[in-house]
C-alpha cells in the first residue's frame, strides 16, 4: 500500500475518500479553541474533530454527556477561525439528535450555520438511521461513530472493548454498510478488534477512522491533550503519548511561580 502523501491545499470530504483510495492513511485530532487549532492546522493535520470530548478535558465531567448544543457550537466557532488546510468535523451532542430526526436536523443546522464547520459526527447505526437520513438530506456531510460510542456509557456500563462476541461484530459491519449506503463519507470506529476493524474498512468504501481499532483502517484519531501527556491519569492501550506536556508545564509554572517570588522576574531587560 503506498505511503506517499500528496499536498492538498483544503481537505474535503471528497478528499478523504480520494486518500483512501490512493492508499494515504488519514490522521486526525482533535482541538476545542483558536490557538490549538491553529498550531495543529498548520502542522498538517486532516481532519479536526471538535469532539464532545471537551466535556471531559475542557469542563471536567466525567462523561460526555453533560455538554450543550451551545457549548459545542462554541467550540467549534473558536476552532473554525484558525483554520485554513484541515476539515472540521463537529460531534452532535447527547440528546441532540436521538429521539427525533426532526430535532436531529435542527441541531445540525445550528452547527453548521452558526460554527462553519464542514460536517458533523454523531453516534450509533441503525437506531439513529433516520436522523443520519434527515440530516443527509439536507445537504450537511455526516461522519458516523460505532463500537465504543462514550454517549451511550450508560447503556454499556463500560469503556471495555465492543463487538468481541459474534452477534455484535455482525451488527458492527452491518451498522457500517448501512452507514456508507445512507451517504456518510466516513465512519470512525472506536475500540474494537483490530481484525474486526481492518475487515469493515476493507468492506466499504468509505473512509474508516481508528480509535483503538488497530492499524488496518484507513485512519487514526486521538484525543489531542491525551496524545499530548497533559491527561496524565488516562492510559488506555491505544494511545500513544507524543509528548509528556502533564510534566514539562508544571515545570514551567513553578519556575515562574520561583522567579517571582525571588524578585527575578522580570529584570531590567523584561520592563519599560
Amino acid at each position: 500500500m503506498s505511503t506517499a502523501k500528496k499536498e492538498y491545499k483544503r481537505i474535503t470530504t471528497k478528499t478523504l475518500v480520494d486518500m483512501k483510495q490512493q492508499g494515504e492513511k488519514i490522521a486526525m485530532l482533535t482541538a476545542y479553541d483558536f490557538t490549538m487549532a491553529k498550531i495543529v492546522d498548520n502542522a498538517g493535520i486532516d481532519v479536526i474533530l471538535v469532539g464532545d470530548s471537551a466535556s471531559n478535558v475542557m469542563a471536567g465531567h466525567e462523561t460526555t454527556l453533560p455538554i450543550t448544543l451551545d457549548q459545542m457550537i462554541y467550540h467549534a466557532s473558536s476552532v473554525i477561525r484558525a483554520i485554513e488546510r484541515s476539515l472540521v468535523v463537529v460531534d452532535l451532542p447527547f440528546g441532540s439528535y436521538q429521539s427525533d430526526p426532526k430535532e436531529a436536523l435542527r441541531s445540525a443546522i445550528r452547527i453548521m450555520k452558526e460554527s462553519g464547520a464542514h460536517a458533523v459526527k454523531l453516534e450509533g447505526g441503525k437506531e439513529v438511521k433516520e436522523s443520519i437520513k434527515r440530516i443527509l438530506n439536507a445537504g450537511i456531510p455526516v461522519m458516523g461513530h460505532l463500537g465504543l460510542t462514550p454517549q451511550s456509557i450508560y447503556k454499556f456500563g463500560t469503556y471495555s472493548v465492543r463487538a468481541k462476541e459474534k452477534e455484535e461484530a455482525e451488527k458492527l459491519k452491518e451498522d457500517a454498510q448501512m452507514l456508507e449506503r445512507l451517504g456518510c463519507f466516513a465512519v470512525v470506529l472506536e475500540k474494537v478488534p483490530a481484525k474486526l476493524a481492518g475487515e469493515i474498512a476493507q468492506a466499504i468504501q468509505i473512509p474508516v477512522i481508528g480509535i483503538g481499532a488497530g492499524g488496518g483502517v484507513d485512519g487514526q484519531v486521538l484525543v489531542m491533550h491525551d496524545m499530548l501527556g497533559m491527561t496524565h491519569e488516562f492510559s488506555p492501550r491505544f494511545l500513544r503519548r507524543y509528548l509528556d506536556l502533564f510534566q514539562e508545564m508544571s515545570k514551567a509554572f513553578q519556575n515562574y511561580i520561583t522567579d517571582v517570588k525571588k524578585g527575578d522576574f522580570p529584570n531590567e531587560s523584561e520592563q519599560y
